[in-house]
């Protein structure tokens, strides 16, 4: 199995190598630098290579991320002794090829979602990934939302029964960074390199989000999906989440926007949507659990907070409660500031890698697995087999390795 190499002064170290440096690498690498920092971590990352195509871009990159070498070839990861982690930062059409080849070579993986762009890509990720794990070889998707503090909070009030029985969920993701039609063609819009649009790149975190919250699984759905923008400029320059375009342009192959109603394993039903198409929404991640006994409601444009409306109170004066997570008891909150002192996006990812850090000294599986991320890619994939017939009522097929469960800190 791979191991963490011990220092001169007898710390653990863990060589990382990062493949893909823009958005989702710059938030990885933050993550890195800062884990150990806030947490007491028994593993200390080691930013010892990162991978990119361009020479020229990753060495700029690495400079300003912090890692201390560059490579050109993902496949050079695999063979250095320096490395014993592989970040998969890439999008979703080489996340197959890269992992189960990392795991295969003894490395832990550390992939973004969604897990693939294909059930049969997840699969086989899966497959190599319970290899890798008989050699003690870990793997992990990257649901980052799972480690906002105040989304750990509405798991444990589920978990102490304090909402009841769930009986209806309402999930929705939106964004507005593609409302304009001359926004151009990035690999966000393209099928082949994303696999899918708003379906796969966020309603993928609002369908974790909901399954890891409720502890539950999706069984079936129906679906519509819609592209509002059929054609849209060719990109000659990308950063993130914005680009410029050029005269030529070239056909969207990915959804705009995605709708489905959904019944969970334990019975409870649910509504879903999932849109960059929404104009004023940046960031609107929102998820609302209904109990027999009381409701939860979140929404990442207030990170920081829950509301949560206990149904045994008295009618008089009994509405939703504003829980400012913020306090040492919540998870993850005691690592970072005094109550009232309130975290952001970045801090999702450091929870991610705390958590993955603590697995990967104790031996043991992190979560979310590859398991759950084929579970959430069968969500997924039973949407837009719905789409494309008609909305049609759609089984999801068991995953039964898939886990929903997830240890989350209280404090630090």
């Amino acid at each position: 199995m791979t191991a963490a190499t011990t220092g001169a002064e007898g710390s653990r170290r863990l060589g990382v190598g990062m493949v893909g440096h823009a958005f989702m690498g710059a938030a990885h690498s933050q993550a890195w630098r800062t884990a150990g920092r806030f947490f007491d971590l028994p593993l200390e990352p080691d930013l010892a290579v990162l991978c990119g195509r361009d020479a020229d871009a990753a060495g700029a990159a690495a400079a300003k991320l912090g890692w201390r070498s560059v490579e050109t070839d993902w496949k050079r990861l695999l063979t250095r002794d320096d490395v014993q982690l592989v970040d998969i930062c890439t999008p979703g059409d080489t996340h197959a090829e890269i992992a189960i080849a990392a795991l295969d070579a003894g490395k832990h993986v550390l992939c973004e979602k969604p897990l693939a762009n294909t059930v049969d890509e997840a699969r086989a990720m899966v497959v190599a990934a319970e290899r890798a794990g008989a050699r003690g070889v870990r793997s992990m998707v990257g649901f980052n939302y799972r480690r906002v503090p105040a989304v750990a909070l509405a798991k444990r009030l589920i978990e102490q029964g304090r909402i009841g029985e769930v009986r209806h969920v309402r999930g929705v993701y939106l964004q507005d960074w593609i409302t304009d039609p001359e926004f151009p063609l990035v690999w966000r819009l393209q099928k082949d390199k994303a696999g899918s649009g708003a379906l796969g790149d966020i309603g993928a975190h609002v369908i974790d989000m909901a399954q890891f919250v409720t502890g539950d699984r999706l069984t079936g759905v129906s679906a519509l999906t819609e592209t509002f923008v059929k054609e849209r400029p060719l990109p000659e320059a990308s950063s993130g989440l914005s680009a410029s375009g050029s005269a030529e342009r070239g056909e969207v192959t990915v959804d705009d926007a995605a709708l489905f109603i959904g019944r969970f394993g334990g019975g409870a039903v649910a509504s879903f949507e999932a849109t960059r198409f929404a104009t004023g929404r940046k960031n609107a991640l929102r998820l609302e659990v209904n109990g027999s006994a009381g409701s939860l409601a979140f929404d990442f444009e207030s990170m920081n907070e829950l509301s949560f409306f206990d149904g045994a109170e008295d009618p008089d004066t009994a509405g939703f409660r504003r829980i400012l997570v913020t306090e040492p008891t919540h998870p993850y909150a005691g690592a970072w500031w005094p109550p009232g002192h309130g975290l952001g996006y970045e801090h999702t990812f450091t929870h991610e890698i705390a958590d993955l850090l603590r697995d990967l000294a104790a031996g043991a599986a992190p979560t979310p697995s590859f398991a759950d991320g084929l579970q959430v890619q069968l969500v997924l994939d039973a949407v837009a087999r719905s789409a494309e017939a008609g909305s049609g009522w759609q089984q999801i097929e068991a995953s039964t390795e898939a886990n929903t469960e997830s240890t989350v800190e209280g404090s630090d």
